[in-house]
């Protein structure tokens, strides 16, 4: 099977896997094992819609993906007049259970994780049924005119009755939708139920949603942030654009990541400023990590090496990680303020810079705490957010899987 054309994750590296698998590397037996086990609680589960959720976005279109901030609240019992309640109040830290039960959050979240799941365990078992699914999955989401989410998130993170949207509800998103990416390359490679009609459309549906990122005036607003929500929508503006045919932008905005990310968020002995001021600073410094390494894996694809940038106070990926290594080892305490240290969370991140020659992280491999779930680096190379501020419900049957939420729980 030729390797797959994916954004983040190393497609060469895939194929060379599934070849060891099939010659009975006994590793990657067993970490093909916990990822089938993932891929097969998701085979009872979904397809998802946009259009499921008891009350459209504002505006009235069911199509419309809506996400609403967690620590607001209704002061009113909803009526036919106020159905929502208003006036909205801010109560910080207190999570509405109404954001996971009436809105698309939780939906999308199964769809990006169970495509992920279900395309890999395809790539490396040749199951027709994981194929099938992943397609029927993203067909029910992205394509299929009665059920499909229109491309934009003009109502992700809404307040009702103070904001229809905000721009921070991109990181809905750009978190976590380049695993859909790679999941759709994935099965390009030429999966059984996913058609050439499937890659057209989802073609166009990312072309759109692209578009929508670069112009919108929410776009534009996430691509100022300084913070991790900075990071994460240029990691997403460039594979997306990777995804879709431009190579001169995805390396484009890989390149201007030096300058633009690195140099303002990664002090010169390597740790984060702006993440080390939040309670979950541990929590938030991996986070941004994640962004930043995932984005360097697409930089890999357009020829662009930003492990090897070393900003004007030698700000480096490399240091950003080293200084994580003593907390992420277990070989002395994380000095700086965390409501819950979670060692795994620098699993992903750890890896990364191993990969690219950090010799320190290669160092420490061996000593990394494997995440809820198994550590499956080496069927799935990219770094991923796994300690997160709202843990996401699990697949039937199966435990509890972090993902990645923090800044969109926090705003």
């Amino acid at each position: 099977m030729k390797a797959p054309d994916t954004a983040v994750l190393d497609g060469t590296r895939l194929q060379q896997a599934r070849v060891r698998l099939e010659q009975g590397d006994p590793q990657l037996r067993r970490a093909a094992e916990a990822l089938t086990a993932r891929a097969d609680r998701w085979l009872d589960q979904g397809p998802w819609t946009v259009v499921d959720k008891p009350r459209p976005a504002p505006g009235g279109d069911v199509h419309d993906y809506l996400s609403q901030a967690p620590y607001w609240w209704p002061t009113e019992a909803p009526t036919a007049d106020n159905p929502w309640g208003c006036p909205y109040v801010q109560r910080d830290g207190q999570r509405n259970p109404e954001v996971d039960s009436g809105t698309d959050r939780q939906n999308l979240e199964k769809v990006f994780d169970s495509t992920y799941d279900l395309s890999l365990a395809w790539y490396y078992t040749g199951k027709q049924v994981y194929a099938e699914k992943a397609a029927l999955v993203l067909r029910t989401w992205f394509l299929d005119p009665a059920t499909r989410m229109n491309p934009h998130l003009n109502h992700a993170q809404f307040i009702p009755g103070k904001y229809d949207g905000r721009a921070i509800g991109v990181i809905d998103f750009s978190q976590s939708y380049t695993s859909v990416v790679d999941a759709v390359a994935i099965l390009d490679t030429g999966a059984p139920g996913w058609t050439r009609a499937d890659r057209t459309v989802m073609s166009r549906w990312n072309s759109d949603f692209l578009d929508w990122l670069r112009n919108s005036d929410f776009g534009k607003e996430e691509e100022t942030a300084a913070n991790n929500h900075g990071t994460f929508h240029d990691m997403q503006l460039a594979a997306l654009a990777y995804a879709t045919g431009d190579k001169d932008l995805a390396r484009r905005t890989v390149l201007d990541a030096r300058v633009k990310r690195i140099d303002p968020q990664i002090a010169a002995d390597g740790s984060q400023p702006q993440e080390l001021t939040r309670t979950r600073s541990w929590h938030y410094s991996t986070f941004d990590l994640v962004a930043h390494t995932r984005l360097a894996a697409i930089g890999e694809r357009v020829d662009v090496n930003l492990w090897d940038y070393r900003g004007p106070d030698g700000q480096s990926l490399f240091k950003a990680v080293d200084y994580l290594l003593p907390a992420a080892t277990g070989t002395a305490a994380w000095p700086h303020p965390e409501m819950e240290f979670l060692r795994y969370a620098a699993t992903g991140v750890v890896h990364a810079a191993a990969d690219a020659g950090d010799e320190r992280a290669q160092q420490a491999v061996p000593l990394l705490e494997a995440p809820p779930g198994g550590d499956l680096w080496a069927l799935r190379p990219a770094a991923e957010q796994l300690d997160s501020i709202a843990a996401r419900p699990a697949p039937a049957g199966g435990t509890r899987r972090p993902f990645g939420l923090s800044s969109r729980r926090s705003g």
